[in-house]
Protein backbone atom coordinates (compact mmCIF):
# COMPACT_ATOMS: atom_id res chain seq x y z
CA UNK A 1 0.00 0.00 0.00
CA UNK A 2 1.37 3.38 -1.02
CA UNK A 3 0.79 6.08 1.57
CA UNK A 4 1.31 9.82 1.20
CA UNK A 5 0.37 12.33 3.87
CA UNK A 6 0.49 16.10 3.41
CA UNK A 7 -0.68 18.84 5.75
CA UNK A 8 -1.00 22.58 5.61
CA UNK A 9 -1.75 25.58 7.76
CA UNK A 10 -5.38 26.61 8.11
CA UNK A 11 -6.20 29.37 5.61
CA UNK A 12 -8.66 32.18 6.15
CA UNK A 13 -12.22 31.50 5.11
CA UNK A 14 -12.26 34.74 3.17
CA UNK A 15 -10.39 32.89 0.45
CA UNK A 16 -13.44 30.70 -0.01
CA UNK A 17 -15.63 33.76 -0.39
CA UNK A 18 -13.16 35.11 -2.95
CA UNK A 19 -13.74 32.02 -5.08
CA UNK A 20 -17.47 32.70 -5.14
CA UNK A 21 -18.55 30.18 -2.55
CA UNK A 22 -21.78 30.06 -0.56
CA UNK A 23 -23.96 31.96 -3.08
CA UNK A 24 -27.40 33.12 -1.91
CA UNK A 25 -30.09 30.45 -2.21
CA UNK A 26 -33.86 30.54 -2.32
CA UNK A 27 -35.69 29.90 0.94
CA UNK A 28 -37.22 26.86 -0.78
CA UNK A 29 -33.90 25.29 -1.76
CA UNK A 30 -33.28 22.17 0.29
CA UNK A 31 -36.76 22.23 1.80
CA UNK A 32 -37.50 18.79 3.22
CA UNK A 33 -40.83 17.71 1.79
CA UNK A 34 -41.12 14.09 2.87
CA UNK A 35 -39.40 11.65 5.21
CA UNK A 36 -40.51 8.02 5.42
CA UNK A 37 -38.88 4.98 7.06
CA UNK A 38 -36.86 2.76 4.73
CA UNK A 39 -37.93 -0.87 4.73
CA UNK A 40 -34.97 -3.23 4.40
CA UNK A 41 -35.79 -6.13 2.03
CA UNK A 42 -35.96 -9.34 4.04
CA UNK A 43 -34.08 -11.31 1.38
CA UNK A 44 -31.22 -8.80 1.45
CA UNK A 45 -30.89 -8.93 5.23
CA UNK A 46 -31.03 -12.74 5.21
CA UNK A 47 -28.24 -12.88 2.61
CA UNK A 48 -26.12 -10.35 4.51
CA UNK A 49 -26.25 -12.39 7.71
CA UNK A 50 -23.96 -14.98 6.13
CA UNK A 51 -21.19 -12.49 5.27
CA UNK A 52 -21.85 -9.83 7.93
CA UNK A 53 -22.91 -11.44 11.21
CA UNK A 54 -23.26 -8.00 12.84
CA UNK A 55 -25.85 -6.81 10.31
CA UNK A 56 -28.76 -7.05 12.76
CA UNK A 57 -27.03 -5.00 15.45
CA UNK A 58 -25.94 -2.50 12.81
CA UNK A 59 -29.46 -2.00 11.49
CA UNK A 60 -30.78 -1.76 15.04
CA UNK A 61 -28.31 1.04 15.85
CA UNK A 62 -29.13 3.26 12.86
CA UNK A 63 -32.44 4.57 11.54
CA UNK A 64 -32.79 5.09 7.78
CA UNK A 65 -35.42 7.19 6.02
CA UNK A 66 -36.19 8.01 2.42
CA UNK A 67 -36.47 11.73 1.83
CA UNK A 68 -37.80 14.09 -0.82
CA UNK A 69 -36.40 17.61 -0.94
CA UNK A 70 -36.37 20.62 -3.25
CA UNK A 71 -33.42 21.47 -5.49
CA UNK A 72 -33.78 24.16 -8.16
CA UNK A 73 -37.53 23.76 -7.73
CA UNK A 74 -37.45 20.02 -8.51
CA UNK A 75 -38.40 17.24 -6.13
CA UNK A 76 -35.26 15.15 -5.60
CA UNK A 77 -35.06 11.82 -3.79
CA UNK A 78 -32.50 10.77 -1.23
CA UNK A 79 -31.85 9.24 2.19
CA UNK A 80 -31.00 10.21 5.73
CA UNK A 81 -29.43 7.88 8.29
CA UNK A 82 -28.62 8.62 11.91
CA UNK A 83 -27.90 6.81 15.19
CA UNK A 84 -31.05 5.80 17.08
CA UNK A 85 -29.51 7.03 20.33
CA UNK A 86 -30.76 10.57 20.94
CA UNK A 87 -28.10 13.23 20.62
CA UNK A 88 -26.58 15.86 18.35
CA UNK A 89 -24.11 14.48 15.85
CA UNK A 90 -21.70 15.80 13.24
CA UNK A 91 -22.94 15.40 9.68
CA UNK A 92 -21.79 13.79 6.44
CA UNK A 93 -23.04 14.38 2.89
CA UNK A 94 -22.61 11.15 0.93
CA UNK A 95 -22.32 11.46 -2.86
CA UNK A 96 -23.15 8.32 -4.83
CA UNK A 97 -21.35 7.24 -7.96
CA UNK A 98 -22.60 6.03 -11.32
CA UNK A 99 -25.37 7.57 -13.36
CA UNK A 100 -29.08 7.00 -13.62
CA UNK A 101 -29.92 3.46 -12.41
CA UNK A 102 -26.29 2.34 -12.38
CA UNK A 103 -24.89 3.17 -8.96
CA UNK A 104 -28.28 4.23 -7.60
CA UNK A 105 -28.46 4.01 -3.82
CA UNK A 106 -29.93 0.65 -2.90
CA UNK A 107 -29.71 -1.65 0.14
CA UNK A 108 -26.10 -2.71 -0.51
CA UNK A 109 -24.59 0.75 -0.88
CA UNK A 110 -26.78 2.12 1.89
CA UNK A 111 -25.54 -0.54 4.28
CA UNK A 112 -21.82 -0.52 3.41
CA UNK A 113 -21.43 3.25 3.22
CA UNK A 114 -24.33 5.37 4.50
CA UNK A 115 -25.34 3.22 7.47
CA UNK A 116 -21.75 2.28 8.25
CA UNK A 117 -20.74 5.95 8.53
CA UNK A 118 -23.87 6.75 10.57
CA UNK A 119 -23.00 4.11 13.14
CA UNK A 120 -19.69 5.92 13.75
CA UNK A 121 -21.76 8.74 15.20
CA UNK A 122 -22.84 10.87 12.23
CA UNK A 123 -26.05 12.06 10.61
CA UNK A 124 -25.64 11.09 6.94
CA UNK A 125 -27.65 12.51 4.05
CA UNK A 126 -27.39 11.30 0.46
CA UNK A 127 -28.97 12.27 -2.85
CA UNK A 128 -30.05 10.07 -5.74
CA UNK A 129 -29.57 13.20 -7.90
CA UNK A 130 -32.36 14.71 -9.95
CA UNK A 131 -34.30 12.46 -12.29
CA UNK A 132 -33.49 9.25 -10.41
CA UNK A 133 -35.55 6.99 -8.15
CA UNK A 134 -38.73 8.89 -9.02
CA UNK A 135 -37.22 12.36 -8.65
CA UNK A 136 -37.92 15.21 -11.05
CA UNK A 137 -35.57 16.66 -13.65
CA UNK A 138 -32.55 15.07 -15.34
CA UNK A 139 -29.06 14.63 -13.97
CA UNK A 140 -26.14 16.25 -15.83
CA UNK A 141 -23.15 14.30 -14.49
CA UNK A 142 -21.63 17.28 -12.74
CA UNK A 143 -23.73 20.16 -14.09
CA UNK A 144 -26.74 21.72 -12.40
CA UNK A 145 -27.16 18.52 -10.39
CA UNK A 146 -24.30 19.68 -8.15
CA UNK A 147 -27.01 21.81 -6.54
CA UNK A 148 -28.62 18.56 -5.41
CA UNK A 149 -25.51 18.02 -3.27
CA UNK A 150 -25.28 21.59 -1.97
CA UNK A 151 -28.98 21.64 -1.13
CA UNK A 152 -28.41 18.80 1.31
CA UNK A 153 -26.83 21.41 3.61
CA UNK A 154 -30.21 23.10 4.27
CA UNK A 155 -31.72 19.60 4.54
CA UNK A 156 -29.31 18.92 7.40
CA UNK A 157 -30.32 22.22 9.02
CA UNK A 158 -33.87 20.85 9.30
CA UNK A 159 -32.73 17.74 11.18
CA UNK A 160 -32.54 18.30 14.97
CA UNK A 161 -29.87 15.62 15.41
CA UNK A 162 -27.50 17.19 12.86
CA UNK A 163 -24.76 19.55 14.03
CA UNK A 164 -24.35 21.69 10.91
CA UNK A 165 -21.27 23.43 12.28
CA UNK A 166 -19.50 20.12 11.62
CA UNK A 167 -20.21 18.83 8.10
CA UNK A 168 -18.02 16.43 6.12
CA UNK A 169 -18.41 14.93 2.67
CA UNK A 170 -17.75 11.50 1.12
CA UNK A 171 -17.88 10.80 -2.61
CA UNK A 172 -17.03 7.72 -4.62
CA UNK A 173 -16.26 7.58 -8.36
CA UNK A 174 -18.64 10.09 -10.03
CA UNK A 175 -19.50 11.09 -6.48
CA UNK A 176 -15.88 12.15 -6.11
CA UNK A 177 -16.38 14.54 -9.03
CA UNK A 178 -19.52 15.88 -7.34
CA UNK A 179 -17.51 16.37 -4.16
CA UNK A 180 -14.78 18.36 -5.92
CA UNK A 181 -17.39 20.51 -7.65
CA UNK A 182 -19.17 21.18 -4.35
CA UNK A 183 -15.87 22.20 -2.75
CA UNK A 184 -15.55 25.04 -5.27
CA UNK A 185 -18.81 26.52 -4.01
CA UNK A 186 -18.85 26.15 -0.23
CA UNK A 187 -16.46 26.54 2.68
CA UNK A 188 -18.71 24.65 5.10
CA UNK A 189 -17.19 21.22 4.51
CA UNK A 190 -14.68 20.53 7.28
CA UNK A 191 -13.11 17.55 5.49
CA UNK A 192 -13.82 15.41 2.42
CA UNK A 193 -13.08 11.80 1.49
CA UNK A 194 -12.83 10.90 -2.21
CA UNK A 195 -12.86 7.19 -3.09
CA UNK A 196 -11.75 6.42 -6.66
CA UNK A 197 -12.84 9.88 -7.70
CA UNK A 198 -12.77 11.00 -11.33
CA UNK A 199 -10.52 14.02 -11.84
CA UNK A 200 -9.79 13.86 -15.60
CA UNK A 201 -12.80 13.45 -17.89
CA UNK A 202 -10.58 13.50 -21.00
CA UNK A 203 -8.65 10.49 -19.72
CA UNK A 204 -11.88 8.73 -18.82
CA UNK A 205 -13.14 8.69 -22.41
CA UNK A 206 -9.67 7.92 -23.78
CA UNK A 207 -9.52 4.78 -21.64
CA UNK A 208 -13.26 4.02 -21.74
CA UNK A 209 -14.82 5.41 -24.96
CA UNK A 210 -18.26 4.25 -23.87
CA UNK A 211 -18.22 6.95 -21.20
CA UNK A 212 -18.36 9.52 -23.98
CA UNK A 213 -21.01 7.85 -26.11
CA UNK A 214 -23.25 6.26 -23.49
CA UNK A 215 -22.92 8.67 -20.55
CA UNK A 216 -21.56 12.13 -21.35
CA UNK A 217 -23.33 12.48 -24.70
CA UNK A 218 -26.63 11.47 -23.14
CA UNK A 219 -26.44 13.45 -19.91
CA UNK A 220 -24.25 16.53 -20.32
CA UNK A 221 -25.97 19.51 -21.97
CA UNK A 222 -23.99 20.84 -24.94
CA UNK A 223 -21.60 17.89 -25.06
CA UNK A 224 -21.80 17.42 -28.84
CA UNK A 225 -21.18 21.08 -29.64
CA UNK A 226 -18.77 21.98 -26.81
CA UNK A 227 -17.03 18.73 -25.96
CA UNK A 228 -13.72 20.21 -24.79
CA UNK A 229 -15.28 22.84 -22.54
CA UNK A 230 -17.74 20.52 -20.84
CA UNK A 231 -15.00 17.93 -20.25
CA UNK A 232 -12.86 20.64 -18.68
CA UNK A 233 -15.63 21.60 -16.27
CA UNK A 234 -15.73 17.95 -15.17
CA UNK A 235 -11.95 17.57 -14.76
CA UNK A 236 -11.08 18.79 -11.24
CA UNK A 237 -7.35 18.36 -11.85
CA UNK A 238 -7.60 21.35 -14.23
CA UNK A 239 -9.05 23.66 -11.58
CA UNK A 240 -7.76 22.34 -8.25
CA UNK A 241 -6.89 25.90 -7.20
CA UNK A 242 -10.63 26.64 -6.96
CA UNK A 243 -11.21 24.05 -4.24
CA UNK A 244 -11.81 25.54 -0.80
CA UNK A 245 -8.29 25.81 0.69
CA UNK A 246 -9.49 25.09 4.23
CA UNK A 247 -11.00 21.67 3.42
CA UNK A 248 -8.57 18.74 3.86
CA UNK A 249 -9.12 15.89 1.41
CA UNK A 250 -8.45 12.17 1.82
CA UNK A 251 -7.78 10.44 -1.52
CA UNK A 252 -8.39 6.66 -1.59
CA UNK A 253 -7.77 4.62 -4.74
CA UNK A 254 -7.00 1.07 -5.81
CA UNK A 255 -4.11 0.47 -8.20
CA UNK A 256 -6.13 -2.15 -10.13
CA UNK A 257 -9.13 0.12 -10.70
CA UNK A 258 -10.22 -0.10 -14.37
CA UNK A 259 -13.23 2.18 -14.09
CA UNK A 260 -11.30 5.27 -12.94
CA UNK A 261 -7.55 5.31 -13.42
CA UNK A 262 -5.50 5.51 -10.22
CA UNK A 263 -3.55 8.19 -12.07
CA UNK A 264 -6.55 10.45 -11.45
CA UNK A 265 -5.76 10.35 -7.72
CA UNK A 266 -2.01 10.72 -8.29
CA UNK A 267 -2.44 13.68 -10.63
CA UNK A 268 -4.77 15.38 -8.14
CA UNK A 269 -2.25 14.74 -5.38
CA UNK A 270 0.42 16.45 -7.50
CA UNK A 271 -1.81 19.49 -7.98
CA UNK A 272 -2.76 19.69 -4.31
CA UNK A 273 0.88 19.35 -3.30
CA UNK A 274 1.91 22.14 -5.66
CA UNK A 275 -0.81 24.35 -4.19
CA UNK A 276 0.18 23.43 -0.62
CA UNK A 277 -3.35 22.29 0.08
CA UNK A 278 -4.12 19.87 2.92
CA UNK A 279 -4.51 16.31 1.69
CA UNK A 280 -3.67 12.70 2.38
CA UNK A 281 -3.46 9.94 -0.23
CA UNK A 282 -3.61 6.18 0.21
CA UNK A 283 -3.17 3.85 -2.77
CA UNK A 284 -4.16 0.23 -2.16
CA UNK A 285 -2.05 -2.28 -4.05
CA UNK A 286 -4.26 -4.39 -6.32
CA UNK A 287 -7.41 -2.68 -5.07
CA UNK A 288 -10.46 -2.55 -7.34
CA UNK A 289 -12.82 0.38 -7.96
CA UNK A 290 -14.70 -0.09 -4.68
CA UNK A 291 -11.68 -1.30 -2.68
CA UNK A 292 -13.67 -4.44 -1.88
CA UNK A 293 -10.50 -6.35 -0.94
CA UNK A 294 -9.47 -3.54 1.41
CA UNK A 295 -12.79 -2.46 2.91
CA UNK A 296 -11.67 -2.69 6.59
CA UNK A 297 -8.51 -0.66 5.88
CA UNK A 298 -10.40 1.90 3.80
CA UNK A 299 -13.07 2.21 6.52
CA UNK A 300 -10.39 2.72 9.16
CA UNK A 301 -8.68 5.46 7.14
CA UNK A 302 -12.02 7.12 6.41
CA UNK A 303 -13.23 7.03 10.00
CA UNK A 304 -9.94 8.35 11.37
CA UNK A 305 -9.97 11.24 8.88
CA UNK A 306 -13.60 12.20 9.50
CA UNK A 307 -13.34 11.88 13.26
CA UNK A 308 -10.20 13.98 13.38
CA UNK A 309 -11.19 16.82 11.07
CA UNK A 310 -15.00 16.83 11.13
CA UNK A 311 -15.97 15.51 14.56
CA UNK A 312 -13.03 16.91 16.52
CA UNK A 313 -12.11 19.89 14.34
CA UNK A 314 -8.37 19.23 14.61
CA UNK A 315 -6.20 21.78 12.78
CA UNK A 316 -3.67 20.95 10.10
CA UNK A 317 -0.08 21.81 11.05
CA UNK A 318 2.22 23.80 8.81
CA UNK A 319 3.43 22.40 5.49
CA UNK A 320 6.58 24.51 5.72
CA UNK A 321 9.79 22.43 5.87
CA UNK A 322 10.69 21.70 9.45
CA UNK A 323 12.21 19.09 11.72
CA UNK A 324 15.78 17.82 11.92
Amino acid sequence: MYFVRMRSLPLVLLLCAYFGMNPPVSAQEGKLLERTPFEWPKEFVDDMRTSMPEVDSLLAAVSVHRITYLSNGSKVKGFVAQPVTPGRYPSIIYNRGGNREFGKLGPGQLLHYVVNIARWGYVVVASQYRGNDGGEGQEEFGGADVNDVLNLIPVLEQLPAADTARIGMFGGSRGGLMTYLALTRTDRIKAAVVLAGMTDAVRSIAERPEMGTAVYAELIPGYAANRDSVLATRSPVQWAERLCPTTPILLLHGTSDWRVSPRDAMDMADRLYALKRPFRMVLFEGGDHGLTEFRPEANEATRDFLDRYVRDGSPWPSMEPHGR
